[in-house]
């Protein structure tokens, strides 16, 4: 018992002496958050606002080379917020988030968009060695990533339940993250 004493009353110095500074920590917080924040807006300035960009596009694994639109993909979730998940093959960063957007995809509505990743059969080949179980549309030549203001990726894009943008996140996004911007979107 006697060998915890001294830890123990370090351990408490530490926390007084944090406790005594906490302005300085909740203003290293706000200063961090505000970063953060101008960041992801100089990030996304070009992403339009209003109504999500129509379009159509090559289901990845469709065997006879099926378009999805935008429209018929939301009209299968009626009432629902929604998010586009801009990705590539080639993207270190969008690997890292996979298992994000796959544990998102169980709860929500999420339509992967694969940027410059090759053919749709390529993309379908993709997903099943990652075994990744989401529904892709093929843009091949960036256009519909264009269209969306993007210049790179990962990109997750929310739209509300009456097909506008709401939120837009560029680079890694955390499971979190992107489960509390479709519920912003569901639910305000």
């Amino acid at each position: 018992m006697s060998r915890l004493a001294p830890l123990a009353a370090r351990l408490r110095a530490r926390v007084l002496a944090w406790l005594r500074n906490w302005r300085s920590h909740a203003l290293t917080l706000l200063l961090l958050v505000a970063a953060a924040w101008g960041v992801n807006a100089w990030q996304t300035r070009h992403i339009p606002s209003g109504p999500a960009p129509a379009f159509s596009a090559a289901r990845a694994g469709a065997p006879d080379g099926a378009v999805l639109a935008l429209d018929a993909w939301r009209a299968l979730h009626p009432g629902r917020a929604v998010a586009l998940h801009f990705w590539a093959d080639w993207c270190p960063i969008c690997k890292l988030e996979e298992g994000s957007v796959s544990a998102v995809q169980q709860d929500w509505p999420v339509l992967a968009i694969a940027m410059r990743s090759g053919t749709p059969s390529h993309v379908a080949a993709v997903l099943r060695q990652r075994a990744l179980p989401w529904t892709s549309v093929n843009d091949a030549d960036g256009d519909i990533t264009a269209r969306y203001g993007l210049n790179a990726v990962p990109a997750f894009i929310v739209l509300d339940a009456e097909g506008r943008i709401r939120y837009a996140a560029v680079g890694y996004t955390t499971e979190a993250g992107m489960r509390l911007r479709l519920w912003l979107a569901q639910h305000l």
